[in-house]
């Protein structure tokens, strides 16, 4: 058998590849996209790390999960593209993960776009939901949930 791998003993350690300036902010002064990585009994996940990318302008952001699995970035809506409404695309890497995930953050103030989107269309109205940021306290608010019968929607990639 061979020798086993770090993130097969103990980890992750995604600590050490978050750089120590903000790398969370998209934008240097936008809305604040917040929320909370969960796992599949809704606990949090202190150790995770997420990745938002905007698509649009090629603007990515890193961000480590705190204690409370939470996460925050500064970013600007991006603009919708060949019918697509806009949103960010997001990474999520996590212990028990294999593999990162890759799910999307859709706004909220965007109802006619979201519904002419082709990707949120093919979807019910309960992983719709999964997908769409809800407005809090002037910022927008996202949790992802990795597993449960409120998980968030993954795609593979």
């Amino acid at each position: 058998m061979p020798a086993r791998t770090p993130s097969q003993t103990v980890g992750p350690y995604f600590t050490i590849g978050l750089p120590p300036r903000a790398a969370n902010e998209l934008v240097a002064s936008g809305t604040t996209l917040h929320g909370r990585l969960l796992d599949g009994n809704g606990d949090p996940l202190p150790d995770g790390m997420l990745e938002v990318w905007d698509r649009t302008t090629r603007r990515w952001g890193r961000c480590g999960t705190d204690g409370d699995g939470g996460f925050a970035f500064t970013i600007a809506k991006p603009e919708g593209r060949d019918g697509d409404a806009p949103r960010l695309d997001v990474y999520v890497f996590a212990r028990g993960l294999l593999r990162h995930q890759l799910t999307r953050i859709y706004f909220p103030d965007e109802p006619e776009a979201n519904a002419a989107d082709p990707v949120l269309a093919a979807l019910t109205a309960d992983q719709r939901a999964t997908l769409v940021a809800v407005p809090d306290g002037g910022g927008l608010r996202h949790d992802i949930r990795l597993q449960g019968g409120d998980q968030t929607v993954f795609f593979v990639h």
